[in-house]
């Protein structure tokens, strides 16, 4: 799955055009390395996204075409969060 409609399925981000502007600018590494909107992300996989001033690093649990709003929190789970300066 692309990472950009990841992003947004999981509803981690809300738009998929944001998603893409966020992954354009390098705010997004998976597994460690930069990654672009079309990445191709599965389960396991590690992403860590800067949000403004925190790092938020999570793990793919499930990938899903479509899912329920509160089902989107089970397709991941926040590694830690940590605040950069």
């Amino acid at each position: 799955m692309r990472l950009d409609k990841f992003l947004k399925v999981s509803r981690l981000i809300k738009r998929r055009t944001l998603a893409k502007e966020v992954a354009d600018q390098g705010r997004i590494t998976v597994n460690g390395n930069q990654a672009k909107a079309a990445s191709t992300v599965s389960k396991g996989d590690e992403l860590v996204i800067r949000f403004g001033q925190k790092l938020v690093t999570i793990k793919i649990n499930d990938l899903k075409e479509v899912v329920r709003k509160d089902e989107a929190e089970m397709l991941y789970s926040v590694v830690k969060e940590e605040k950069i300066d």
